[in-house]
């Protein structure tokens, strides 16, 4: 899948809070990514 680039500005709080995420291990694009496929399968059963 070829992927494209997205710029998303975010208050201080949520970036500390994707930080810690990724000292566990997960990435802030995959988080994303994970959340935007989740978000849009739920609206097809909708």
């Amino acid at each position: 899948m070829k992927m494209t680039r997205l710029v998303v500005q975010l208050p201080k709080t949520l970036k500390a809070k994707l930080d810690a995420e990724r000292k566990r291990g997960t990435t802030a694009a995959g988080l994303i990514r994970h959340l935007l496929e989740q978000h849009f399968k739920s609206q097809r059963g909708a």
